[in-house]
């Protein structure tokens, strides 16, 4: 298999793994992140969403909505890019 069909099945694994979190709250923040810029994540970006996407719902939710700050090592480009996507689609 060759590295671009490697990455888009990263892609489309990490986009399914978004919309199945556990929690429906969670599923509609993170997948709809995943739609929108999962296509475009550079290689870098994508290692950050697959470890941003083990965090447990309770804590990534607290770190989105600003009630705790996230470890230094989930304080990622690809995480302060969710947070303002959840931001200006919550505003909507």
């Amino acid at each position: 298999m060759n590295e671009a069909r490697l990455i888009e099945t990263r892609r489309k694994r990490l986009k399914f793994r978004a919309w199945h979190r556990g929690t429906r709250e969670m599923d509609l923040v993170v997948g709809r992140f995943a739609d929108s810029v999962v296509p475009t994540l550079t290689e870098p970006a994508l290692f950050e969403f697959e470890a941003l996407i083990e965090a447990s719902d309770p804590d990534l939710y607290d770190w989105i909505v600003g009630a705790t700050p996230p470890p230094a090592t989930y304080d990622t480009e690809t995480f302060r890019r969710l947070r303002a996507f959840h931001r200006k689609e919550g505003a909507k």
